[in-house]
């Protein structure tokens, strides 16, 4: 799927954040509903897969309202969640919610070198302006050793289970979603998956970033993905590590 009149750079940066601060009253009732209530699962799986536990600092990335924080601190894991979207943060304290929130951009993050255990984060690969710029950073945050576990969307490979896939995610999702919350972001979050790279391509990109022991595990027959990996040595780089 082509890029086509989505947007990039800057521009991609201010919408999305708009965006998402109009859908974030009922976001979580339409993930729910548009996942079949999987995308829950789905962390869990993704956390169960890197060995999740109390001794763990986690930073979710794009942390939303806050589900995959909450599953963190079930753990008796310390999290903190980063979103760019001051709405989603807010809707997390609604929930009562009481993990650290952090207003933040992926591509700066307020953390230090090699100073957290895992990055989390769920179904947001696509909307960063810069996918490898966020990788790098969160390699800068991890230490060696540390875990990452990503969640997100894909399109089946099957021609057959594409073309259904197609139906439910490009017609049916912007149709419900439009009827209970944001006409356009909804016709919008499908249209997305144009931004993210094929699994090589991503997969390529972490381990430049620096991890190691990459795996992908896909999910609903293809219809979405859980990227594991490894914090490898830090390296120098221009004198600095990296």
């Amino acid at each position: 799927m082509a890029l086509g009149d989505l947007p990039v750079g800057e521009e991609k940066r201010v919408r999305v954040r708009e965006m998402f601060d109009r859908i974030a009253p009922r976001y979580d009732a339409l993930n729910r509903i548009m996942s079949l209530g999987l995308d829950q699962r789905w962390r869990r799986r993704a956390l169960d897969k890197i060995a999740v536990g109390p001794a763990d600092f986690v930073v979710d990335l794009a942390c939303g309202t806050g589900d995959f924080c909450e599953l963190v601190e079930a753990r008796g894991a310390r999290a903190v969640g980063v979103d760019f979207a001051r709405e989603m943060l807010r809707q997390a304290q609604s929930r009562g919610l009481g993990f650290p929130k952090v207003q933040g951009d992926g591509e700066w993050l307020p953390f230090g070198t090699a100073s957290v255990d895992v990055v989390t984060c769920g179904f947001a690969l696509r909307n960063f302006v810069s996918l490898e710029g966020v990788l790098r950073e969160i390699a800068r945050i991890v230490r060696p050793g540390g875990r990452i576990a990503l969640v997100d969307v894909d399109r089946p490979a099957f021609g057959p289970l594409r073309a259904a896939h197609s139906l439910y995610f490009d017609r049916i999702v912007p149709f419900v979603g439009g009827l209970l919350s944001d006409r356009s972001a909804y016709r919008y979050l499908p249209k997305s998956t144009a931004y993210l790279p094929p699994p090589a391509a991503i997969r390529t990109l972490l381990s430049g970033a620096g991890f190691l022991e990459l795996e992908r595990e896909v999910l609903l027959l293809g219809s979405a993905q859980i990227l594991t990996g490894v914090r490898g040595p830090l390296t120098p780089v221009g004198g600095r590590a990296r």
